[in-house]
This record gives structure tokens, sequence and C-alpha cells, in this order.
């Protein structure tokens, strides 16, 4: 697929050759896709796509494509008129699926949703953070220690995936026991989402991936009832025993909650890991002053990788009410995509957008959320997770020698990782 080339003058025509419906774009090299995300952002209005019928990866719904900065924080600050509900990703959960395994919060709006992350939120207390940041630089230490120790040829199954998963499991209160079998679920779970099917895998994949939630919601149940009847100093013990307002989550609501917290908390983090560490490759400059006065520099450093991988590409929002934005007005039952990969390359916001710099200030990125009711959750606990393993890994200059391109998943919905091969520098070969 040719990506046209924006015209000079006023801003530019779309024409059919970008085309955010199609699977194939989706399978565009990543500097295509955001050259096409420059030309949409240069268009006078929002742009309407319509997926083909028979199309895998979409609910065959049209959508409106929103590119600019602006756009997406507005949308993302108007959740009365831009609603999650009926669900943020396509296709749309399915009713029995959410009778079956319980409305994930990430699809809640309005009252219900505000209860349930007040329930959630309050339990994520000073305390229960400042245990966690210690107890995650004492286990990055130790991941990195096994990574010398085991030498791998592929970073993502080791510490990348491995200290989101042990950090979460840790503060639920999982069992070490369990944990393998968790992160082989996880995987089984999100490895299609976003990913164009073909053949028999339409119907094969998404039964694995459903069986696997499932089995983790039984875990978790059993967990939930365990914990009642024996509370502990974990996150799930909070969760399901009620506070002074008598409010605790039921066995259902804490199934979903701890699906979203595994299969969107350990995804994006991992994936920020790996595409952060080939950035710090790519960019030695950037890397030496990162490594010259690390705490200084830390914060810019992760906030610079989550603005340049956005491992969220997109979010999908339901129109409730007739709203003018960006120069068009929106009708009920529209729906929108936000487009957080484009926003966070928005030339109107970001200064030499393509270009990684780790001292960028101001750098009010999306990687998070446009802000509103439905920022992560879970922002600052990846914060702690990125600082920690980049620590470890800048102390040891012998690591890691050299990197070598990551293998991208094709994906619509995350800049997913499915390798990143490495060789071990020169202390350790």
């Amino acid at each position: 697929m040719t990506v046209p080339m924006q015209m000079s003058g006023d801003r530019a025509p779309v024409r059919p050759d970008v085309d955010l419906a199609d699977p194939a774009f989706w399978r565009l090299p990543r500097p295509e896709r955001l050259r096409a995300f420059a030309l949409l952002r240069g268009c006078d209005a929002p742009v309407l796509f319509t997926p083909r019928p028979g199309t895998a990866r979409t609910s065959g719904k049209p959508f409106y494509a929103l590119v600019r900065h602006a756009d997406v924080r507005a949308a993302s600050r108007t959740p009365q008129i831009f609603a999650s509900a009926p669900g943020v990703t396509t296709p749309e959960p399915a009713g029995w699926a959410k009778a079956l395994f319980g409305n994930s919060m990430v699809n809640m709006d309005g009252a219900e949703h505000a209860a349930l992350r007040r329930i959630i939120s309050r339990r994520f207390t000073p305390r229960l953070l400042a245990d966690t940041e210690e107890s995650i630089g004492t286990l990055a230490g130790r991941l990195v220690d096994e990574l010398i120790a085991e030498r791998p040829r592929d970073f993502m199954p080791s510490a990348a995936s491995r200290l989101p998963l042990e950090v979460i499991c840790g503060l639920m209160g999982i069992p070490v026991a369990h944990r393998a079998w968790i992160a082989d679920r996880i995987d089984q779970a999100s490895e299609h989402v976003g990913v164009e099917r073909r053949g028999r895998a339409r119907l094969r994949i998404p039964g694995r991936g459903l069986a696997s939630l499932a089995q983790m919601q039984f875990l978790m149940a059993r967990l939930a009832r365990e914990r009642r009847r024996h509370p502990g100093d974990d996150l799930v013990s909070a969760l399901v025993t009620a506070d002074v307002d008598g409010e605790a989550l039921s066995g259902r609501q804490l199934g979903a909650f701890f699906s979203l917290l595994l299969v969107a908390g350990v995804e994006t983090t991992r994936n920020a890991i790996a595409h952060g560490l080939f950035l710090l490759d790519r960019h030695p400059e950037q890397r030496a002053l990162l490594a010259s006065d690390f705490d200084r520099h830390i914060g810019g450093a992760v906030d610079e990788i989550v603005r340049c991988s956005t491992p969220i590409i997109q979010f999908r929002r339901t129109v409730t009410a007739a709203y003018e934005l960006g120069g068009r007005t929106f009708l009920p039952g529209e729906k929108v995509a936000l487009i957080y990969a484009s926003a966070n390359r928005d030339e109107e916001v970001f200064t030499h957008p393509d270009r990684f710099d780790i001292t960028r200030s101001p750098n009010p990125h999306l990687g998070y959320g446009g802000g509103g009711p439905h920022h992560c959750l879970g922002a600052h606990l990846a914060r702690l997770e990125m600082t920690a393993l980049f620590r470890e890994l800048l102390s040891r200059r012998s690591v890691i020698r050299q990197m070598d391109d990551p293998g991208l998943v094709d994906s619509n919905f995350d800049n997913r990782v499915g390798s990143l091969p490495f060789t071990f520098g020169p202390t350790f070969t």
C-alpha cells in the first residue's frame, strides 16, 4: 500500500490509499504508518473509515479517526459525550462475555465507573506503593542477575516480561507456584488482540483466548474466597474485604479487574521496556546522557519512551450526543477512534516529534490516556518498574552489547514487541 505524500498549501485531502480500516495498513512498516498519521493530521476534519465486509479485526462499523493531540485530549476529557460503553476495543465485547467474565472497568462510564475506580484506587495506599517501590528495585536487580547467568538470546521472555508480571502478582498476593501458569494464560489471552486472523484461526484463536481468561477468573475466584476467610497484607485481601464505607469488590468484579491488570498492565509495560531499551541502544548519546546522571534524567526518559513507543495505539469511543470537535459535528451512535500513536507525534505540540530526546520539556504525551476519568490507573507503577530495570541495566555497562531490530507484531491495538534479540557484552561472552 502506498501512502501519498502531503500536498503543499492548506490542509491536504485524503486519498483512499490511507485506510486505517484495512488490515493491510497495520502490516506496513511503522515509519509508513506514522507518515500516514501525519497526513491525516493535515486534514480539515476527522476522516471516516469504513471496514470492508469480512474483515477479521473489526466489528464492521465505520469510525472517525481522531489523530490530533488536541482532539484526542478533548474527547478523553468529555466522557459524557465520547463514551467508553459498550466497549473500547474492536470488536466490542459481546453481552454474554460480559455476563460470564464481568465488565471491564475500561468499558464503563459515569457512576458505575467512578464507584469501581474509587474502590480500587483507595487500596493503592501510599504505604502499599512505598513498599512496592522498594521491592521492585530488589526484583529488578535479581532479574538482571538471572539475565547474566542464564544468557538468553531474547530479552522479551526474560526481564521485560517477568518484571511487570512478578510485580503485579506480588501486589495481588498470587502464590509463586501459579505465576508461570498465569504468564502462559496472559500470552494466550493477548496473543491475537488487534491482529488479523485468517482461515481456521478466526474460530480457533478467540476460543483459546476466552478459555485463558476463564481460567484466570476461576483462579481469582478461589483466591478471593480464601482471602475473605483469611485476609492477608495484599491487594486481593484489601479489594474483597469491605472498608469503613462497606465497599468491596465482588468475585466477578475482582476477576474482571485482575484480567485487566494482567493483560493490560503486563503487556503495556513489557512493550514499553522493550521499546525503551531499543531506543536507548539506537541513540547512544541519549543513553550516555541518562547514565551520566540517572536520577536527574530518568523521569524525562520514561516519558519520552512512552511518547515515542505509545504502547496502546488506539481506543474506541461511542458518541452519545451531537458535539462539535476538530471541525466536525459528531452525531449520537457514531464511533470514533482515539489514535494515541498519532497524537503523540503531533507537530503542533511536539517540536521535532520524530526525535528521541529524553530532555524534552514539556512532554504532554498521551501514552497513559488523554486525561479524564480513564487516565491509566497503573501509570505510576509502570514508571517505577521502568526506572528500576533501566537503573540496573545501565549500571552494568557490559550486560548488553548489541540489540537487533525488534520483532513487532502487526496489531492495530498495541505497539507489541514479539521478540527483541540481543547479544551480551564482552565481559560475559
